[in-house]
């Protein structure tokens, strides 16, 4: 989008590399990993699939489905985004600290990096046994006065904690060691597979860190519904002000502390089941 390479040429507050996922769809309209014309439709059966030869005949998912290339794509980014950044771009640094992955569509409150810091901080001294950083959950909160300073530490679920996350060098080795679980688990959801093997392959279920208000919201989280962004605006823009006295704390306080205990998720979405994406995905960390 020239809209958001200008957007993003325009920062001038910190460092920025801007970097272009290699296997996107606009880079490959008509051939795996986009839609090639002689892949199965998403709907038909195998026999009949079988029957048509087309190419992913063999590979209909768990619900009997074959492949959008619409859907795949998202988690394709994701896992080729997290090696990137671990395995090409910070390679050779010294860093060991969180690297948080933000959306285009999150909203971010004024002190989401000072409570970053605050996070990691209070992880490294008291919890190391939190995997993960998260800038807010979908849960809403109840503002009074100590709410901007609360954290709370419970196991990590797809449904509340995908948003903001910041994840160690350590945190992304243990999911590098889960790589053919990942890759090969029937959902298109990248958060949905993380559940799946923080369930069924970590040592350790995964635990989060999470603020009780959070730093972070999806303007277009609008269900089912088309967004109307005049409206979400007008909504951040109220949750800033109700907040904005609140923020900046200058320590945490823990509030909630859970163990965390393994979670599966309810159940497979499919749309991952054919092996050219499990063998595209596993691929990512030999780039």
């Amino acid at each position: 989008s020239h809209d958001i390479t200008h957007l993003i040429q325009r920062v001038d507050f910190c460092q920025v590399l801007q970097i272009f996922f290699p296997y996107s769809l606009q880079l490959y309209p008509l051939e795996f990993p986009g839609q090639d014309p002689q892949d199965c439709p998403r709907d038909i059966s195998k026999e009949e699939a079988l029957k048509r030869r087309c190419k992913n005949a063999d590979y209909p998912d768990s619900f009997g489905h074959y492949r959008e290339a619409q859907f795949t794509q998202s988690k394709h980014h994701w896992a080729w985004k997290l090696h990137f950044v671990w395995d090409h771009v910070l390679v050779n640094t010294n860093y060991t600290g969180p690297v948080f992955f933000i959306e285009e569509n999150n909203f971010l409150l004024p002190d989401f990096y000072h409570l970053s810091k605050l996070m990691t901080d209070l992880q490294k001294q008291k919890y190391p046994d939190c995997h993960i950083l998260s800038l807010g959950s979908h849960e809403p909160a109840e503002l009074d006065s100590d709410v901007a300073r609360k954290v709370d530490t419970m196991g990590w679920t797809a449904t509340k904690h995908k948003m903001g996350i910041g994840l160690s060098r350590e945190v992304y080795n243990s999911i590098m060691q889960c790589l053919s679980a990942f890759c090969t688990y029937d959902d298109y959801n990248w958060d949905w597979t993380v559940q799946h093997i923080s369930a069924q392959c970590l040592s350790r279920p995964l635990k989060v860190m999470v603020p009780r208000l959070a730093r972070i919201y999806n303007i277009m989280d609008c269900g089912a519904k088309q967004c109307d962004l005049g409206t979400k605006e007008k909504n951040m823009r109220r949750v800033l002000e109700s907040a904005r006295r609140s923020l900046f704390p200058t320590s945490l306080s823990i509030g909630l502390s859970q163990i965390a205990v393994p979670q599966r998720p309810h159940t497979k979405n499919g749309g991952w089941g054919d092996v050219r994406d499990h063998s595209l995905c596993q691929s990512y960390s030999k780039l």
